[in-house]
């Protein structure tokens, strides 16, 4: 038996859950204390170093109130851009989720045919267990449920983000310091409530299903899978919209801005200019919260539906069953020590000790997850159980399910590190793009293609090889927990994550508010290590979500009963080559989004600078709002194809083709998306930074590609701008693609198992 009691597990992680959620408040009172409103009387009378700090602003004549004024204007008329498109985003969304959810609901009742009598169970039919119509009841429900926390997250990072933008471009007159601990407490915010949230949510719904299933777990958990599905809709629509109108702002406010008119970034005359740093909060800190949501319920509801049909659910031990939910409450405590050594052990003094501090995060917290697991391990599991491992059970020792758990932990680790490598400006690879645009735009598409093909190499060993461990170890539970191993540090990975986008927003408000060029240098340098850190996010999430697609893989070929997935069974081979197919029909999709959407925001730029007179001269105030409602009314009309793309297909190829094909299917998208998708966000991430190698002119080398204007730099704004839908719109909507399929084909499996195949049944009839 497990050292750990029933009762101190049904305490432990919802006190964990509570205490990220304490710790998130308390880090949003820190972020709140700065204050947007104009007060003299303050800055002298603060005894530590108020003074210094106050003599600083006088000298630079910064302390004067219209500044201040200024950032709180802006900051709120982002804010209000951002909430209103997130409003109407969730309208359109809202009433998708009500559809899909009768879609679930009528799809698993029809299985037995609504009848309310017990069934025999799927894997032991000497049992009996609770009817389909439970199960369809219970997955509506923990779908809606999933979708609700994942919008949750997302909209609440979202707010937190547009609260602190202007908090940190105020801070950093008092030094780089002061600005990073805002943006990154502010980060923190976000990371700690989404981590609680999520395991808090999926807990009690654990708890509240009991009532119902009693001792039938193996029904129970195949119902909590509707919950990660949740998640992951949500996502994908909060991804793709998001991205959409963040890249049609982006493109258009950089091609007019830029490039025709020879304005800086985040000009305030650019019309684009507003709807542009809304964009950075709809789509890189709302996306990528639900995203990340999504992937962390789905690794916990893979882990627990092949959990509860091995030795764990059989013999309902409840702590070693909800071994899953542990990891991510440990994971929680890890992260909260983790973020008091960016915030509060060390201070950050130098530009140059940014990127430093945030790698530190991730090794900080890497390492001290590792000893966690550990104890976790020996603590909640037995010394020896057995996993269901496709039909059979296989006997498993408990520190073989500790390195499961470790080695998707440094897998993640390791892809965050050639994350960086490849889309940092401090390493040879950007530093070769950014050289290449001596010979103009071509040289540096070229260069930057090959970058991020490259790129894909060691990510796609360090997932093998994770691959292969758990699965050898503990077959598709192994991956399952590999997955949130990954996942476990989801609190600092977010953290890190969500600072990118805000100190993006911070460098915005404070060009449009007219500050000094000193202080616009400090907001760049942190937004420079925001853009890494965001490729290692994504890095993050696409690793993840390759491990997590095969857990929800592994467990959906054994609820729909297949012993082997044979590649040269022509049904199963046609399912391949059009599931590797799908990453590219989806890319093509949303880039074209982004494209058509950009063209229309170019035109209405150009159109704003050709016909308001002054405006160039800075006498008149272009119309923002014009500029937001395009990128917003684009990105609700184009959202909708892709996501449909997505959740359509695995209900067409499981009603009609059957779940071989299924099988095939998830398996190709699986391959090839994961490709796809890195070396979509790593050229892209590449292609930034290369641009801002050259804008920021800190080495001989870069000093040499010209200031801003010069033809260099031209041809580094064209990459840049070729990158910005493939490093935030098609890349990071790949992962959720890979996802959702196979956690849809997971919900729906005992649908497809009875009724699927249909075109197949009426060939061979």
């Amino acid at each position: 038996m497990a050292l750990l009691s029933e009762l101190a597990t049904e305490i432990l992680i919802p006190i964990c859950a509570v205490v990220g959620i304490a710790f998130s408040l308390v880090q949003w009172f820190l972020v709140s204390r700065v204050k947007l409103t104009p007060d003299r009387s303050t800055s002298s009378n603060n005894s530590k170093n108020g003074y210094n700090d106050y003599l600083i602003e006088e000298e630079e004549g910064v302390n004067d109130h219209s500044v201040v004024t200024k950032c709180a204007e802006i900051q709120n008329a982002i804010s209000e851009g951002a909430t209103s498109f997130l409003f109407t985003e969730y309208q359109y969304v809202g009433v998708f989720m009500v559809a899909f959810a009768i879609l679930i609901f009528v799809f698993l009742g029809s299985v037995e045919g609504f009848s309310t009598k017990s069934q025999p169970c799927t894997y032991d039919a000497h049992k009996m267990c609770k009817p389909a119509l439970g199960t369809a009841v219970f997955s509506t429900l923990s779908f809606l449920l999933g979708a609700f926390t994942s919008v949750l997250s997302g909209f609440l990072g979202m707010k937190i983000a547009t609260y602190a933008n202007a908090r940190t471009t105020l801070e950093a007159r008092k030094g780089v310091g002061k600005a990073f601990i805002t943006a990154f407490r502010s980060g923190a915010v976000m990371g700690f409530l989404l981590a609680a949230n999520g395991l808090l949510v999926l807990y009690i719904a654990i708890n509240l299903f009991k009532l119902y299933y009693g001792d039938d777990w193996e029904g129970l958990f195949e119902a909590i899978t509707g919950y990660g599905l949740g998640g992951s809709s949500m996502a994908l629509f909060g991804r793709v919209g998001g991205g959409i109108y963040t890249k049609a702002a982006d493109v258009g406010a950089d091609l007019v801005g830029k490039v025709e008119r020879n304005i800086p970034e985040d000009d305030p005359r650019n019309p684009a200019v507003i709807a542009d740093n809304v964009g950075d909060n709809v789509g890189d800190i709302a996306g990528m919260g639900s995203d990340l949501f999504g992937s962390y319920a789905e690794s916990s509801c893979a882990a627990l539906v092949v959990a509860s049909i091995s030795s764990f659910g059989i013999n309902h031990d409840f702590t070693a069953m909800c071994y899953p939910l542990l990891i991510s409450s440990v994971g929680i405590l890890v992260c909260l020590i983790t973020t008091l050594f960016a915030t509060d052990f060390f201070e950050i003094k130098a530009v140059k000790e940014i990127e430093p501090a945030l790698k530190k995060q991730l090794i900080i917290s890497t390492v001290l997850m590792t000893v966690g697991v550990a104890i976790i391990s020996w603590l909640a599991l037995p010394s020896s159980f057995t996993i269901f491992n496709f039909g059979t059970q296989k006997l498993v020792k408990n520190w073989q399910l500790f390195l499961c758990v470790a080695v998707g932990l440094w897998a993640g680790l390791i892809i965050g590190f050639v994350t960086e490598y490849y889309t940092s400006n401090a390493y040879s690879p950007v530093q070769d793009v950014a050289d290449s645009c001596r010979t103009g735009a071509a040289t540096n598409v070229i260069f930057g293609l090959a970058l991020g093909y490259k790129s894909v190499i060691i990510p796609i060993f360090a997932i093998a090889v994770s691959i292969f461990v758990s699965f050898t170890f503990a077959s598709m539970y192994g991956i399952a927990v590999a997955a949130l191993g990954m996942l476990s540090t989801i609190a600092t990975g977010l953290a890190i994550d969500a600072y990118g986008p805000i100190s993006d927003n911070a460098g915005g408000i404070a060009e449009m508010a007219g500050m000094s060029h000193r202080i616009r240098e400090r907001t760049d340098a942190l937004d420079a290590a925001g853009n890494t850190t965001a490729a290692i996010g994504k890095g993050f999430a696409i690793g993840s979500a390759a491990l997590v697609s095969l857990a929800l893989f592994g467990a959906f070929v054994s609820r729909a009963a297949i012993s082997t997935v044979d590649v040269l069974t022509p049904k199963v081979f046609i399912g391949l080559i059009v599931g590797a197919m799908l990453p590219y029909w989806f890319s093509a999709m949303t880039m074209k989004s982004v494209g058509s959407a950009a063209l229309k925001m170019v035109e209405e730029v150009r159109r704003q600078f050709n016909s308001i007179p002054g405006l160039m001269e800075g006498h008149a105030k272009p119309d923002y709002a014009t500029c937001v409602k395009i990128s917003t009314d684009a990105s609700i009309k184009e959202m909708i194809p892709p996501g449909a793309l997505v959740m359509l297909t695995p209900l067409i190829v499981g009603t009609f083709f059957g779940v071989e094909t299924l099988s095939g299917v998830l398996a190709g998208s699986l391959v090839s998306g994961v490709q796809i998708a890195i070396s979509a966000s790593n050229t892209g991430g590449a292609w930034d930074n290369a641009k801002k190698y050259i804008e920021a002119g800190a080495s001989e080398h870069a000093r040499s590609l010209g200031p801003k204007g010069s033809e260099p730099h031209k041809a580094a704004v064209i990459g840049d701008t070729i990158g910005d839908p493939l490093k935030d719109t098609s890349g990071p909507s790949l992962n959720i693609l890979i996802k959702l399929m196979a956690v849809e084909s997971l919900v729906f499996a005992p649908f497809f198992a009875t009724h699927g195949g249909l075109l197949f049944k009426i060939f061979q009839a």
